[in-house]
């Protein structure tokens, strides 16, 4: 079978638990316009298609210069939403971050912008298991192009059979499809009725991500067997 010497990292729904903060900052914002965004558009507009909610304000006739101030709005609200939240890095995922770290390289891929990231990481203790970060700002195109993945690679010196990518949406997965990665997906609240069927495989805890994860990693050993789904992508 065969090994990997990299694994880049998505960053909300990944490391932390964000995105339902994020999702409630653009709910909130649209409500006052009587748009009441549900998590299913949330998941459908934001994390599958990538496109957002602006359109429902354009829609209703208003100017490009409101879905402006939102956006600067939301950027703020957000920010004070991460600082004011508590416990952000997900259970377990530090575990796994520290069992990995002396055998393979690591480096966050994310669609966050810095300020964000820095915020959502501010108490994690979470970075110094990676090698470097990029954030939105750092590359062209956002998911679900693979231009930040392509970065990561040439970040890591790796090739992308070499690597995998870990994610929790359908655009990030089609990012990291997109350049050349496979890529494990992790279930979680907002992310549990889809398919994803281009994924390597998809785990339903930090637990099973380390024991997949470890049984391409030499010196690791998995707790329990590889999940049969695409194995032969590795052999």
């Amino acid at each position: 079978m065969k090994t990997i010497r990299g694994v880049l990292w998505d960053n909300d729904g990944v490391l932390v638990d964000t995105e339902q903060l994020f999702y409630e900052s653009n709910r909130d914002l649209l409500l006052p316009y009587g748009i009441e965004l549900t998590p299913k558009q949330f998941f459908d507009w934001f994390l599958d298609n990538n496109y957002g909610a602006w359109h429902l304000l354009l829609g209703q006739g208003h100017a490009i210069e409101l879905v402006e101030r939102l956006r600067a709005e939301r950027t703020v609200l957000f920010a004070q939403r991460l600082r004011q939240a508590r416990q952000l890095a997900i259970p377990g995922i530090g575990q796994v971050l520290a069992a990995l770290r002396p055998h393979v390289a690591m480096g966050v891929v994310t669609s966050a912008y810095e300020q964000h990231f820095r915020i959502s990481h501010a108490a994690t203790g979470l970075l110094s298991h990676f090698d470097f970060v990029l954030t939105r700002e750092m590359y062209g195109e956002s998911k679900p192009a693979p231009d930040g993945y392509q970065l990561g690679l040439q970040r890591l010196g790796l090739a992308a059979a070499d690597c995998v990518a870990v994610e929790d949406s359908p655009r990030g997965l089609r990012a990291a499809r997109a350049a050349g990665l496979e890529c494990i997906v992790v279930r979680n609240s907002m992310n549990r009725h889809h398919a994803f069927d281009d994924a390597f495989c998809v785990v339903d805890s930090n637990a099973e991500l380390g024991e997949v994860l470890a049984s391409f990693v030499p010196g690791m050993a998995p707790a329990r067997p590889l999940p049969s789904r695409k194995l032969e992508a590795f052999l």
